[in-house]
């Protein structure tokens, strides 16, 4: 009788469990597709939002574009015809996607852009990404207080980079820094000694590391043979690595030759090291964590049917509308605060990874 009772036991607590896991399956598959896995940021964001997600009670299919639009477009295809509930794209390139997302709104197939807007479609539903602007403040507000300027006697010499044209934040990133260093350039504290400032000049093709590496071999060539560079506006982390090995290939790091102030953003690992030892000024930390649980709020609210939270609704214009957006507060990360805001207070890294 025992072991009927221990049976009976045993397949209750198995229908149980069966009901449990067909409960936390019950509210469909998420559709996510993110740039590429070259970065160490969007692995990041992946994985933290399938985990989001799961939290939520629902699973993922997580693709990687690997910066090929045609290949994400096709990956977006492929979820639509899986039928998933929700879409969740940071895109390689925003511009590229109205028709796809306009085959996932036929299916009633909502769409979230994820940190990168993604512009000249109405099926786009909402929007999730940090304060765009506010990082390029932050960035050039490194640059003032690094150098000086407001009490520095001389000019100070500085050359800018900007993110891939293709990523409408760039754009973003490019015009709040621009909003903080314009006075200083107009008032010749601070000098552009190749003149390339207008964003189309300065781009960098797909963030790539290795081309903002070449243009600054270029710059110092041409422009720096009897002068030295005071600061780089860089716009991510894997620029400012490519702009650090150039400067070191001239010698720069040196006692005769002291590096120059250097931005960045995202606080990636290989940033964080040359902000320890001294390369690297600054980086802009996003904790992707908040972003990928704050899409997932937002994607359960779309998906059954409560108010989607937002906190912004005039500053994204995609062309077509106003995206209604989320926007995430960015914190500036340098050789003074790295250990405390990213490992003490938030645990984003261990110590041990970043020594």
């Amino acid at each position: 009788m025992k072991s009927w009772k221990l049976l009976g036991a045993t397949l209750a607590l198995a229908v149980c469990a069966t009901l449990q896991v067909a409960h936390a399956q019950s509210k469909g598959v998420v559709g996510i597709s993110m740039p590429n896995k070259s970065s160490s940021r969007w692995i990041a964001d992946g994985q933290n939002m399938v985990a989001a997600l799961k939290a939520k009670g629902y699973s993922s299919d997580l693709q990687y574009a690997e910066d090929d639009v045609p290949n994400q477009i096709a990956q977006i295809e492929n979820l639509i015809t899986e039928n998933v509930k929700l879409l969740i794209v940071a895109s390689v390139d925003g511009t590229t996607l109205s028709n796809v997302l306009q085959k996932a709104e036929s299916r009633g197939i909502k769409v979230i852009a994820y940190d990168r807007l993604i512009t000249g479609t109405k099926d786009v539903d909402y929007y999730a990404t940090f304060d765009n602007f506010g990082v390029g403040a932050l960035q050039a507000s490194s640059i003032v207080n690094a150098l000086h300027l407001d009490t520095r006697k001389t000019p100070a010499n500085i050359e800018l980079f900007a993110g891939s044209a293709d990523d409408n934040n760039s754009h973003f990133f490019y015009n709040g820094a621009m909003s903080v260093l314009k006075p200083y350039l107009a008032s010749g504290k601070l000098v552009v000694e190749s003149k390339q400032v207008d964003f189309a000049k300065i781009a960098i093709y797909r963030w790539d590391g290795a081309t903002a590496q070449a243009r600054m071999d270029n710059l110092l060539s041409a422009y720096y043979s009897n002068a030295h560079v005071d600061a780089v506006l860089s716009p991510y982390d894997g620029i400012s690595i490519g702009i650090i090995s150039s400067l070191k290939g001239v010698g720069y790091g040196s006692a005769q030759q002291t590096m120059p102030i250097i931005t960045g953003q995202d606080g990636e690992i290989p940033s964080i090291k040359a902000i320890i030892r001294g390369d690297q000024t600054s980086t802009v930390f996003k904790d992707t964590r908040l972003l990928a649980a704050q899409t997932a709020v937002m994607a359960d609210a779309l998906l059954t049917g409560k108010t989607v939270p937002i906190n912004d609704t005039t500053s994204y214009n995609n062309g077509v509308k106003i995206v209604p957006t989320y926007i995430l507060k960015p914190m500036l990360v340098d050789k003074s605060n790295w250990k405390a805001a990213l490992v003490t207070n938030s645990g984003y890294y261990k110590e041990s990874q970043l020594q």
